[in-house]
């Protein structure tokens, strides 16, 4: 029973070191896909959190596991430099939403030839197969994370 408590705080431990190496890396490269196109790795974030449909910044902030400050501070600036704006929340007064503005879209979408060219890169190291295989993993372990809570 011992040796099963030790091996499980082990394998915690390593998830936890490589996820913070994992991420690092992730903003290392969002950083370097955003700069050219005038974003940062944050305000390509919240940016993406909000493609689809406008959200609250306490929304953004649960989805992409970041707190709802920092979220508030980058949703200003983006809608100080009119990259995205508020708009009223119809099911909550104060809590306005955010969403892209044209000029937004404009800025992710200029980040795409670049992306795709690391995706592939990514995806002729690993394969596709244990690339898919990771990205499950690492879904798998984010979801039993959250049940944690």
């Amino acid at each position: 029973m011992r040796d099963r408590v030790n091996r499980d705080q082990e394998l915690l431990s390593a998830a936890a070191l490589t996820a913070f190496k994992l991420n690092g890396q992730f903003l290392e490269l969002a950083e370097s896909l955003a700069k050219p196109v005038g974003l940062t790795a944050a305000w390509w974030q919240v940016l993406g959190a909000v493609l689809q449909t406008p959200l609250p910044v306490a929304s953004i902030a649960r989805e992409m596991g970041i707190t709802r400050q920092a979220v508030q501070r980058t949703a200003d600036v983006l809608v100080e430099r009119g990259l995205a704006e508020y708009r009223d929340n119809p099911a909550h007064r104060r809590a306005k939403l955010v969403a892209i503005t044209t000029e937004g879209l404009d800025a992710v979408r200029a980040i795409n030839p670049e992306h795709a060219k690391q995706a592939k890169r990514l995806s002729e190291v690993l394969g596709q197969e244990e690339f898919a295989r990771a990205v499950e993993a690492l879904t798998t372990l984010s979801k039993a994370l959250d049940q944690l809570n």
